[in-house]
């Protein structure tokens, strides 16, 4: 489940709690999250974070 989010931070280099933090919530709401579906609000709001660490080189 969310495979995909996990994928995606692993291979940006990242850590779970930098991409919370950037979301806006602690690292463990971030972990409760991704053991349900998500919608696809959230989903995209994840994604956009990834991509938004990448780009500043964190």
């Amino acid at each position: 489940m969310n495979q995909e989010i996990r994928q995606a931070i692993k291979a940006a280099n990242l850590k779970q709690w930098q991409v919370a933090k950037a979301c806006g919530v602690t690292e463990w709401t971030f972990i409760r999250w991704l053991r349900d579906e998500l919608s696809e609000e959230r989903r995209n709001a994840i994604f956009a974070a990834i991509e938004s660490l990448s780009r500043e080189g964190v």
